[in-house]
């Protein structure tokens, strides 16, 4: 694993091993002065001094450097990318566990390899819900990205960050983060490829449903048509089959393979990745009841084209029918917007709360507007949402809306006192912020 100490203590540590003094380190090429500054940490040599001092000690130049022999380095960015495998196709918590390993492993002469792996428990924090953590471990490297750009890209953190106070239910600093990292994004002119795509999903969910005619909609237009929706397989065997590949490779000793197999894995799933978030983008957009309805009907059936595709995607999918049964209420095609409702109810059943309460509420609506009896939908949306009151990650947005437009149903049927309660419940799923009490924060963003 790395060496501690210094580039200094290294020079120094080989020379006395070897029993040579500063003035035969320095030869003909150096002075003994000089050695002594780098010795003592004043001078950083230049990558040929550095190379000269390896020959002479005997070691490489990236030990000399960065503390690190190359099977060393390269069984670290294994490590690296066996965690980002686990992270994106495993387990969270598995992912996390490694990150902290690599961190822990490293020190300050190897800080890209610690940036990155510090970069990346952050998101396995945030993936398992941890959101509290994940903010802060988001925060403090964005902080670090300030001061050592070499190191980290701040707009990378600010997205995540958007979104991780996004799902907290902190709406007003999710809009803000989200609106930086705009204003990066377009200053490089970043309209495609990952990051893209990330900020196109944070300026979109960040959004309210009544919006239009804004920067950040613009932009999220703009990489929705650029990007486009390709046909997508599920390619999760195949990654399977070279994960375990490049685990058997490295229990062979041959961490060269084992990498170049991981990074096939990975490069396989990114596809995978950016057409679920692509999906995710199109969703939210068709939400919004400003959007034009052909336009809003053509993006939620590509996004559930694309969940369908995936089993783990089944949340998402149940969601998209439920937003596709409300664009088919908006056209007035009532008949086809119970159906979708109804496939999204034998899809999600209870499970997926918000999503079963949504279709409900759809049901209860065509009802009303057939002139039939809602109550049955109404009850069990209630119940359904009531299941909800203890907030999990992710769902106090949408519980929200769910109990508002259950308040205005109960209104539409007379209901007074149930709609009152039912907006009651609205506000205060909407002020819920338990996920990140106790968590300290850099209120302002720099501009």
């Amino acid at each position: 694993m790395p060496s501690q100490g210094t580039i200094g203590d290294r020079v120094r540590g080989l020379r006395l091993n070897r029993r040579m003094s500063q003035a035969q380190l320095a030869g003909p090429d150096l002075s003994d002065s000089y050695v002594s500054l780098i010795e003592s940490g004043k001078r950083t040599p230049t990558p040929v001094v550095a190379r000269l001092l390896a020959e002479r000690l005997g070691c490489t130049t990236e030990f000399l450097l960065h503390g690190i022999e190359p099977r060393q380095r390269i069984d670290t960015e294994l490590g690296l990318r066996h965690a980002e495998l686990e992270l994106q196709h495993g387990d969270p918590a598995v992912a996390a566990d490694r990150f902290t390993e690599i961190v822990k492993a490293a020190d300050e002469e190897n800080a890209m390899l610690t940036a990155q792996a510090r970069f990346g428990r952050a998101r396995a924090l945030e993936a398992q819900g941890r959101l509290g953590q994940a903010v802060e471990a988001f925060e403090r490297l964005r902080r670090e990205a300030a001061a050592h750009p070499e190191r980290l890209a701040d707009l990378p953190l600010t997205i995540a960050l958007s979104r991780c106070y996004q799902r907290a239910g902190d709406r007003l600093r999710a809009r803000d983060l989200a609106a930086h990292a705009l204003e990066q994004a377009e200053r490089l002119n970043v309209t495609e490829g990952e990051i893209a795509v990330d900020l196109a999903a944070a300026l979109v969910e960040a959004r309210g449903e009544n919006e239009s005619d804004s920067p950040e909609l613009t932009y999220v237009k703009k990489v929705l048509d650029m990007t486009g929706f390709s046909p997508v397989v599920d390619r999760s065997g195949e990654i399977r089959s070279l994960w375990e590949a490049s685990t058997a490779a490295a229990a062979g000793e041959d961490s060269a393979l084992a990498v170049r197999l991981a990074d096939d894995a990975i490069m396989a799933g990114r596809e995978t990745r950016l057409a679920l978030q692509l999906a995710r983008a199109a969703m939210h957009w068709a939400r919004m009841v400003t959007a034009p309805l052909e336009e809003s009907e053509q993006l939620v059936s590509s996004a559930s084209a694309v969940f369908a595709a995936f089993p783990s995607a089944a949340a998402a999918y149940a969601e998209s029918l439920v937003v596709h049964a409300r664009v088919r209420v908006r056209s007035g095609d009532l008949a086809h917007a119970a159906e979708l409702a109804g496939r999204a109810l034998g899809l999600a059943g209870e499970e997926f709360g918000t999503s079963a309460a949504e279709a409900r509420l759809v049901l209860a609506a065509v009802a009303l507007e057939l002139g039939g009896d809602a109550a049955a939908e109404l009850a069990t949306a209630h119940r359904l949402l009531s299941a909800l009151d203890r907030p999990v990650f992710g769902t106090d947005r949408q519980a929200a809306r769910c109990w508002r437009e259950l308040g205005d149903l109960h209104g539409r049927v007379g209901s007074v006192a149930q709609q009152t309660a039912a907006y009651r419940k609205a506000l205060e799923a909407a002020g819920v912020r338990s996920s990140m009490v106790a968590v300290t924060t850099d209120t302002t963003v720099s501009r």
